[in-house]
């Protein structure tokens, strides 16, 4: 008796631990649906500001858990200055950007201060693809993956983004094709119009590879490009389902008025004539009085070779997209440093030396500039 009462004893405790689980299991799997389907994903994009670094806008992704509260801007325009070398890297382009997660209202304490404004275009994702796209930024985050190669036309903030929302969707993303199109140098004249030195930085430092027709994919390094790109594309599934990439757009931050401030007196136009008209009344005096006015002779020369130097430098050392393109070497070239320290008897060449240095620098850019224009598309 005592043994038949502990084996029913037993088999009743087994009989109602597996009611209660499967009692259970409907709210178990209805937790874990909630929990499943309550991250929302949106793109955000900023607004330009008038800092040079903000002039172009700025992008990234936000991850809403409705179920356990996170509310985290997936950032990837995060740099240290405390990296070995940041200046010498940053001018020969190895600039190394992390990907960093941000809480919601610290991320937009910056653009509330400076007066951009703020848009969330709310992906249409799958529960699935947003649960991937949830992983595959933390898994971006640790220390060993979080750091990538910055390009400011071809791997930036934007194209990041774009990329990791593409690698999550089940299918491919097709975006509108209506759109006008621009060269890499129309579209950032667009940001700085505003900012003319800024504009002549760019002119002078990029090369030919700028001024060539984009496509629709390579347009989308600037933010609100993206934006636009964003709002009328498609996701076709494997199965030939279409649905729209995003599903609302809201714009959660409004734009505040900025001041512009000048950047110098004088636009690069005006500096140029003032320089032109200078060296004219230097010229008229230098015919007038019969004597040679050397001292800004050997300021131009300086100039020249000084810039010079500077593109000769991001032709052939740097990693910035476009620089080794830019055939403006031809008229701004560190051989005008030749001739000033010449002018000042640092050393002493004649005029058949100074030909053979002149001669030689040009034909090995010339060689440079041919083997470039051989693989050019």
């Amino acid at each position: 008796m005592p043994a038949f009462t502990k084996k029913t004893y037993f088999c009743t405790m087994i009989l109602k631990r597996t009611v209660l689980f499967l009692a259970l299991m409907p709210l178990v799997l209805i937790g874990r649906s909630q929990s499943f389907d309550s991250i929302r994903a949106s793109l955000i994009t900023c607004s330009p500001g008038q800092e040079v670094y903000a002039l172009y806008g700025h992008t990234a992704l936000r991850l809403q858990n409705f179920t356990t509260g996170e509310d985290l801007v997936f950032n990837y325009g995060v740099f240290s200055f405390k990296q070995p070398h940041f200046v010498w890297r940053f001018v020969r382009g190895q600039c190394d950007y992390m990907v960093v997660p941000i809480p919601w209202q610290y991320f937009t304490r910056e653009y509330e201060e400076r007066g951009s404004s703020i848009t969330a275009q709310v992906l249409n994702l799958t529960s699935q693809e947003a649960n991937l796209l949830y992983y595959k930024m933390m898994e971006d985050c640790k220390p060993e993956n979080r750091q990538y190669r910055y390009n400011f036309l071809y791997n930036n903030c934007t194209t990041k983004v774009r990329d990791a929302i593409e690698q999550c969707v089940d299918g491919h993303v097709v975006y509108p094709d209506s759109i006008p199109l621009y060269t890499y140098r129309e579209m950032l004249h667009q940001y700085t119009r505003n900012h003319p030195w800024a504009q002549e930085g760019n002119d002078i430092l990029l090369g030919a590879a700028v001024d060539t027709s984009l496509c629709a994919r390579a347009a989308m390094f600037a933010p609100e490009y993206m934006l636009r790109y964003a709002e009328n594309a498609f996701i076709y599934a494997e199965n030939n389902d279409k649905r729209p990439l995003v599903s609302s757009t809201e714009i959660l931050l409004q734009k505040k008025p900025q001041n512009i401030k000048p950047e110098f007196p004088l636009t690069p136009i005006q500096a140029m004539l003032a320089l032109l008209g200078f060296s004219l009344l230097v010229l008229l005096f230098e015919r007038w009085l019969n004597w040679q006015f050397w001292l800004w002779d050997a300021v131009l020369l300086l100039g020249q070779g000084l810039a010079g130097l500077l593109l000769l430098f991001m032709f052939f050392f740097s990693e910035h997209p476009a620089v080794d393109s830019n055939w403006q070497i031809w008229v701004l070239n560190p051989i005008a440093l030749v001739h000033f320290i010449h002018f000042f008897g640092i050393f002493s060449l004649d005029a058949t030396r100074i030909r053979k240095i002149s001669c030689t620098f040009g034909a090995n850019f010339a060689h440079k500039a041919y083997k470039l224009l051989l693989i050019l598309p």
